[in-house]
């Protein structure tokens, strides 16, 4: 599988323009102009504005940060929370393997998203909390995933040689199984951030993400929703920049999936 340059671009060309882009654009996500409602794509507001007449493109950049940063955090904390309960589960079997599979069978009884709705339903919404309910909610199946691995690697004759000659366990933990680990880890990772970003952004439409003043791709497009038949421009624009980081994320997970395989193949 070729290396997917398309996505790294685009991926790139998002990060940057939401973190950096506002200071290149004179636009100003906030500053409400009630002689520019609803104007459509020009060269004075290049996106275009939106009921409140806020430019829009300002908008979603500003938006970008927190969307991007919701989704980068939450996976980060839900892959190391998978790392962690899946190695253990792998490495130490028995009783605290039987443990794990109760508890991560548990957390999968509720549909995520269902979950999500419950939790955030009682909590005020912020990035933050964002973060750490995606974060609680999003572990499992990064879980399951090193759990599965885990077992194969710790049946490996090395590993076996290292636990006879009484090595430590976290030692052989961190330097010698962990490693191994990696691929799948960073598939799970990068898998990660699309979902976390999607996560965030269907709560956002639904009202119960991000709130005002604060700026989400899901926000904007909740806003839109209401104007949809006479200004498309407002939902348009960042559903397609959710859609264009979510597509390049997966087509880079699927590449990184492509590159373990065929080394596992080989090895094979």
């Amino acid at each position: 599988m070729k290396l997917p340059y398309f996505s790294l671009i685009c991926v790139v060309a998002i990060v940057f323009l939401s973190f950096f882009g506002l200071f290149f654009y004179n636009g100003d996500a906030y500053s409400l102009n009630p002689n520019a409602i609803l104007l459509p794509p020009s060269f004075e507001h290049l996106l275009g504005t939106d009921r409140l007449g806020r430019d829009l493109l300002a908008r979603v950049m500003e938006g970008g940060k927190v969307s991007l940063s919701i989704g980068l955090l939450s996976s980060v904390i839900t892959s190391f929370i998978g790392l962690i309960i899946g190695v253990s589960a792998g490495f130490f079997k028995n009783k605290t393997d039987k443990v794990i599979v109760i508890l991560i069978d548990l957390f999968l009884t509720f549909p995520t998203f269902f979950l999500l709705l419950a939790l955030v339903s009682y909590i005020n919404a912020s990035m933050w909390v964002l973060v750490i309910v995606i974060s609680i909610t999003g572990w499992m199946g990064m879980a399951r995933l090193i759990r599965s691995e885990s077992f194969s690697i710790s049946n490996a004759p090395f590993i076996k040689i290292l636990q006879i000659a009484n090595i430590n366990k976290l030692k052989i933990i961190i330097k010698y199984f962990t490693p191994l680990l990696a691929p799948i880890f960073f598939i799970s990772f990068t898998f990660g951030i699309s979902g976390a970003i999607l996560a965030e952004s269907g709560l956002s439409f639904l009202g119960i993400g991000i709130n005002p003043p604060q700026i989400s791709w899901g926000t904007i497009l909740s806003e839109g929703k209401e104007v949809i038949d006479i200004a498309w421009w407002v939902s348009f624009f960042p559903g397609l920049l959710i859609f264009m980081v979510t597509y390049s994320l997966i087509n880079i997970s699927d590449y990184l999936q492509s590159i373990t395989n065929s080394k596992e193949s080989q090895l094979g």
